[in-house]
């Protein structure tokens, strides 16, 4: 099941951190450096075509100049103004042709086309447009002008034509001139994105050795990480783990010490009742069988009673959920419950106190914090004497209190009431946790436990809660 947990872990961990940081930051990148070649290809394919279109604008305007009218007829002096065009670029093609009418080929190339029948011809002015000649793409510009005399007007066109080849290399030369620096520098930013992705992803590469030296400690010595200089998410996910770290050792410290206190403890109770059962089998009196079986059974019942304990206070470190809780209610509820147990035992239990008193509490704990006052009371104050279980509200807290008027303690002994395991009495029932367990559900509740003594004898414990609502109305049983 492990084996298969762990292909399971590794094969959805994907891409790492790093990649995925790469790929949506280069991703975009790319794309972007792929849409401006193409929006660069076209500007530059624009700009060469306005150059195209300019330079045959000025050549048919040349020849066109070369046309001199004389009386009714025109002297054409073509051959060296056409010889100068073509020898402007000798790798490109250029054709030129005259006609007049418009259409009646005079000299130059019979195939150069006119325009479509949607494109209108104004005189003296230059019209471009793009044709065929043998099957190959050219660039054409037309200018008409008039001669001749009123009598007999005449009309010349001049076509110059030049290959878009031309066109095509200079948008090539401007896509290299302008692309290549961007593809530099697309490489260096690449690598600054790297550079800083692997920057920014130290403070985790420390995070996770440090994690990974804490696999050789013990779980009890888990020391909390530290990172001097990361970003705030990474100290937020190492203040994190700092507090599962802590939760980690306090928990196992918990479990520590309730093992430590179940085994201190039980030990001499076991070892007695094994002693008693070993004298009770060889026993062969019945009267001496009898006592050996009571003492057994008063060992049991004192093993049961610390066991219970041990399980309370181990139930009260975990974690708990507080809510609106009325006290004064629960603590007559419990002294109810305890009349019977005082009147056997020649008590006399009252309760004095408001009629209603909110915290925020968990009925359970309260509950077991009040029986172990009330019984602590019981078992100690001894019969004829008077056990008084008040609740009261006194500066926004709520304090519930078990007095009674036993022999109570010494001024030295009150303070210790509450330590683990100790007892002022060797009288038997008691294992010095009741108290101890009262303070530390107390410290839950986000109060604390205090024991004085009560006048003219006896003793007082208290919880003090903080108050939710409260009523101050006294009621008495």
């Amino acid at each position: 099941m492990n084996s298969g947990a762990s292909n399971a872990l590794a094969g959805g961990q994907g891409l790492s951190l790093k990649r995925q940081l790469l790929l949506w930051l280069l991703l975009p990148q790319l794309v972007l450096f792929l849409v401006g070649g193409a929006l660069a290809y076209r500007v530059a394919l624009n700009y060469a075509e306005k150059a195209i279109d300019q330079s045959l604008t000025q050549s048919v305007k040349s020849l066109a100049r070369q046309v001199k009218p004389i009386g009714s007829g025109l002297l054409v002096d073509f051959p060296r103004a056409a010889q100068d065009i073509i020898e402007q670029d000798p790798t490109d093609r250029v054709s030129y042709m005259v006609s007049s009418p418009p259409g009646s080929f005079l000299l130059g190339n019979g195939k150069l086309p006119g325009p479509s029948a949607r494109q209108v011809v104004n005189t003296q002015e230059t019209l471009l447009y793009n044709a065929e000649v043998d099957g190959k793409p050219m660039r054409v510009a037309l200018l008409e002008v008039d001669y001749g005399d009123n009598a007999s007007p005449q009309r010349l066109r001049v076509q110059v034509a030049k290959s878009l080849t031309v066109q095509q290399r200079l948008t090539n030369e401007l896509i290299a001139d302008m692309l290549l620096p961007l593809l530099v520098l697309g490489v260096v930013l690449s690598m600054l994105v790297y550079g800083g992705i692997s920057r920014g992803l130290q403070p985790l590469t420390r995070l996770q050795a440090q994690l990974g030296d804490r696999r050789k400690q013990a779980l009890s010595d888990l020391s909390p990480i530290e990172l001097t200089q990361a970003p705030q998410e990474v100290h937020a996910l190492a203040n994190a783990l700092n507090q599962l770290l802590s939760a980690v050792r306090r928990g196992l410290g918990q479990e520590k010490r309730f093992l430590n206190d179940a085994a201190h403890q039980l030990r001499t109770p076991l070892a007695g009742l094994i002693s008693q059962t070993e004298m009770a089998l060889a026993e062969s009196d019945p009267q001496a069988l009898r006592a050996r079986l009571s003492k057994v059974l008063s060992g049991a019942q004192r093993s049961a009673h610390l066991v219970h304990q041990l399980l309370s206070l181990a139930r009260n470190e975990v974690e708990i959920k507080l809510q609106p809780l009325d006290v004064a209610a629960l603590a007559r509820e419990v002294a109810r419950e305890w009349t019977p147990r005082a009147l056997k035992a020649g008590v006399d239990l009252g309760f004095d106190g408001v009629a209603h008193a909110e915290v925020a509490g968990e009925a359970l704990l309260l509950r077991e914090a009040l029986n172990n006052l009330i019984d602590n009371a019981l078992t100690y104050a001894g019969t004829g004497s008077e056990v008084t279980l008040s609740v009261r509200v006194q500066a926004q807290q709520v304090v519930l209190e078990v007095a009674d008027n036993g022999p109570g303690l010494s001024a030295e002994e009150v303070p210790r009431v509450f330590e683990r395991f100790w007892r002022a009495s060797d009288q038997p029932g008691g294992c010095g946790l009741g108290l101890s367990i009262v303070s530390e559900i107390a410290q839950r509740h986000r109060g604390h436990a205090a024991s004085l003594p009560a006048q003219p004898r006896g003793l007082r414990v208290q919880m003090w809660l903080p108050a939710l609502n409260t009523e101050t109305e006294p009621q008495g049983q």
